[in-house]
């Protein structure tokens, strides 16, 4: 059945006493003004704001803003739950015919806003916008805001805090103030579209207004189409609170990943022909059919869902993200190739979604219910309402086509029987239910919770085929065995850990001691043999696993698409014994977004921009026995590529993705000993791209390492990094060696630690035999003194020279 949607200009009208919201990804000067910039902040549990204002222990910040940015990735166990406090002067000239709104795009968990002494309003969850009006609490010019916060564990909050990622404390978002008038201001507008086709398409214009004089004012809507041309234009009364108008548009320009036009709607209300309030925003036209145990159309073709998943969070910043590195994810994941994403586990940052309708890459959009089990009446409440507040604010995306109703729900309940299947199913039948009341244009999904499955309309069991249980070699029976058993399948989450750096002659194989498997792997793994623990999380591995999950998926036809889990790396307190402690190491770039191998697999299958990349930038030590060649692959959407190697051509070879591994795009290189370098040469149409490596080659294994040594490089920016590499007897780097090593700042200058990466994490396991930590000097000391250590090295010491001139000119 064809499943037509609504494009919604802006957000619903929420329910009697909820928070009403509005979309800011297309913001009128007059109506909203950011105020971000000149908070104080103090990290105090006290529960009176009265106490708080007469404390002098506040520090100067910028909003967004977190606590936890950098001690939920530090080497202490646990982080900080608990409270914070904001402070603002909030300077305003009086209007008495206007209304004075906060509008905060998200803050975790609840939050409370004082004004002048007096307690204006609060908000129950995290994830989500909300409004807190102060009118009425306002004094003349000088006004104090006061802004508590509290990330505090709650049972009767979703997300469960045993989930796979940290929650964030803070006001993680832009905050704004919103001015409207008080006698006719547009509090929403809707638009619903059917009858979609090439050649037309109906819509109908809901707008809601508030104030105490409307029948006194006119209401003014006027459409441009991707073009900026005017394709409507009308005025017409207000009856009510609300005015209605519908038009048929002819020759639409669909929304389209492929082509993401988006329409403007400016709307105005009027009095006398001058404008008290106005609105603008965009939407688009598009529909979708997702058919039963087959594929997914989009505008009456069919579309490969090729996606992966983010958290909201950065190096360095944790939750509290700038919109540029907002946009910057979304720019990498399209540029991967990639048409979907599931923003996982709860809706995100309202630039995430502006961007995605702007790129054309459709959204899996997630209720937090993450792990948690079913909860109690009131868990229940809150939840209900989260999931209104989600679906009300995002409504007009013409991205979103999913809406999930959550994660792993039935695990590790938080609340007594919280995991009884009857009472989940109940409740879950309560959402689906509210869901396509809310919107009855989009589908509902779930992930990994099999007594649901037939609930929702799109369902996703759990197969980590290659990793936490069975061999990647599995995929194709799982995924055919799926799309016989569940009405619309679309695969959300594979893949695995990689340590960015580490790669193994020999790749480790469990597949004689693991069993095949169709799918679910178990809560508790202690006694599992799986990659996952038992693997080397080497980058080779991964990328193999990545290729043969995205050969199956290309070339099974009836198969809608997968999700690869996770674009970044990120944080999460379950997770301290990896490799760098703290952070779940399954992103295809790190947690600043500098790219893996794997990567540039999905980029080879995906992409439309020419590239060749060869296995791998970070692979150049290596060996092999004299006289026996290396297999080398090269990636690569070209659609054929040659490989060079001491200047000898090897032969060109065709892509073809039914071949493994690398699309046939690989070659036997006999290396010569020493230094030896390869050039890829790509062919896509008349144009030729290159890559090159440089590898140094042995004949023989390095020895067991002897040697912890510590060198350093001024980088261009006057940083340095510091390298500890684990040498032989014979002074060669034993890339073997994949222990954790200690880095420590002694005097002169500060490392870069706790943000979770391979150069900014204090503590780290060796990649081949090597680890790196940035150090910011101090350059008013004469030297930095550094050591880095572990149990098999008691110490390495250096002493760095400051001077300036010096330090950059040493090698």
């Amino acid at each position: 059945m064809k499943i037509v949607l609504l494009f919604i200009l802006s957000f619903l009208a929420l329910g009697a006493g909820a928070f009403l919201i509005i979309d800011v990804s297309e913001k009128p000067q007059e109506r909203l003004q950011q105020i971000n910039n000149d908070w104080l902040f103090q990290a105090s549990n006290e529960s009176m704001q009265d106490n708080i204002g007469k404390s002098q222990n506040w520090e100067s910040i910028n909003l967004p803003h977190s606590w936890n940015s950098l001690d939920a990735t530090d080497m202490s166990p646990g982080y900080r739950r608990g409270a914070g406090w904001y402070k603002k002067k909030l300077n305003l000239s009086i209007d008495g015919k206007m209304r004075y709104i906060l509008y905060f795009e998200g803050a975790n968990i609840t939050t409370d806003v004082f004004v002048n002494g007096v307690k204006a309003g609060s908000h129950l969850g995290g994830y989500v916008g909300f409004e807190i009006e102060i009118t009425d609490y306002l004094k003349s010019e000088k006004n104090e805001l006061l802004v508590r916060v509290n990330n505090n564990q709650n049972r009767e909050i979703i997300p469960s805090s045993k989930s796979d990622f940290f929650i964030f404390g803070g006001i993680t978002r832009d905050l704004w103030l919103k001015t409207v008038p008080k006698t006719a201001a547009i509090n929403s507008i809707k638009i619903t579209t059917d009858e979609i086709s090439s050649s037309s398409a109906k819509a109908m214009f809901r707008v809601s207004l508030d104030g105490t004089k409307l029948t006194e004012h006119r209401l003014r809507i006027e459409i441009k189409d991707p073009n900026g041309s005017s394709v409507y234009q009308n005025t017409t009364d207000i009856g009510g609170n609300a005015a209605e108008v519908s038009f048929t548009l002819e020759n639409p320009l669909l929304w389209h990943v492929d082509s993401p036009n988006l329409y403007t709607v400016s709307t105005e209300v009027l009095k006398e022909d001058k404008v008290i309030d106005s609105y603008e925003n965009r939407y688009g036209y598009r529909w979708f059919e997702f058919k039963e145990n087959g594929p997914f159309y989009l505008n009456g073709k069919p579309l490969k869902l090729r996606g992966t998943h983010r958290h909201e969070e950065h190096a360095g910043y944790g939750a509290a993200i700038p919109n540029e590195l907002h946009r910057k994810d979304i720019h990498m994941i399209k540029e991967m190739g990639a048409n979907m994403i599931r923003l996982a586990h709860y809706p995100q940052d309202p630039e995430v979604y502006k961007a995605c309708d702007e790129l054309g890459i459709i959204v899996w959009d997630e209720l937090p219910w993450c792990r948690g089990g079913i909860g109690n009446d009131v868990w229940k409440q809150n939840t209900k309402r989260l999931l209104s507040e989600m679906i009300n604010q995002n409504y007009n995306h013409p991205s979103i086509v999913f809406w999930s109703l959550g994660n792993e729900i039935y695990w590790l309940p938080d609340f007594e029987k919280g995991d009884d299947r009857d009472k989940i199913n109940s409740f879950l039948t309560e959402l689906d239910e509210y869901a396509h009341e809310l919107d009855s244009s989009r589908l509902t999904a779930i992930r990994k919770y099999y007594e649901g499955a037939h609930i929702v309309d799109v369902f996703s069991p759990s197969i980590w085929s290659g990793w936490y249980s069975g061999k990647y070699t599995d995929y194709q029976a799982s995924v055919d065995n799926a799309l016989k058993k569940y009405k619309r399948f679309l695969h959300a989450e594979y893949g695995g850990s990689s340590h960015l750096g580490r790669h193994n002659e020999e790749i480790i194989s469990l597949d004689n001691k693991i069993a095949s498997t169709l799918g679910n792997e178990a809560i508790i793994q202690v006694n599992q043999i799986n990659y996952a623990q038992d693997g080397d999380w080497s980058e080779n591995y991964i990328v193999d696993l990545f290729d043969w999950h995205l050969r199956i998926s290309e070339t099974t036809e009836s198969f809608a698409g997968n999700l690869q889990w996770a674009f970044k790396d990120f944080g999460t307190p379950l997770r301290p014994e990896n490799d760098i402690p703290y952070i779940n190491q399954k992103g295809l770039v790190d947690r600043e977004g500098n790219p893996k191998d794997a990567y540039y697999v999905f980029k080879s299958y995906w992409s439309d921009d020419p590239f060749t990349y060869i296995e791998s930038k970070t692979w150049t030590e290596r060996y092999g026995e004299e006289g026996k060649s290396k297999e080398i692959s090269v990636y690569s959407n070209c659609s054929s590529v040659e490989l060079i190697h001491n200047g000898k051509n090897l032969g060109k070879h065709d892509k073809n993705i039914d071949k493994f591994p690398a699309s046939g795009l690989t070659w036997n290189v006999p290396f010569a000993k020493g230094e030896n370098t390869l050039i890829a040469v790509g062919t896509w149409d008349d144009r030729i791209v290159y890559d090159t490596l440089e590898v140094n080659y042995y004949y023989t294994p390095p020895g067991p390492p002897r040697e912890l040594k510590l060198d350093y490089k001024v980088l261009d920016d006057d940083r340095i990094l510091l390298t500890a590499s684990a040498l032989d007897a014979n002074g060669r780097l034993s890339t073997t060696y994949q222990k954790k090593v200690y880095f420590q700042g002694l005097n002169g200058g500060q490392l870069k630690e706790s943000h979770g990466t391979a150069t900014g994490s204090s503590v780290i396991a060796m990649a081949n035999g090597t680890a790196s930590i940035i150090l910011y000097p101090d350059y008013t000391q004469e030297n930095s003194e550094v050591m880095v250590l572990n149990q098999d090295f008691k110490g390495s010491y250096l002493k760095i020279p400051l001077t300036k001139k010096t330090a950059l000119n040493n090698p």
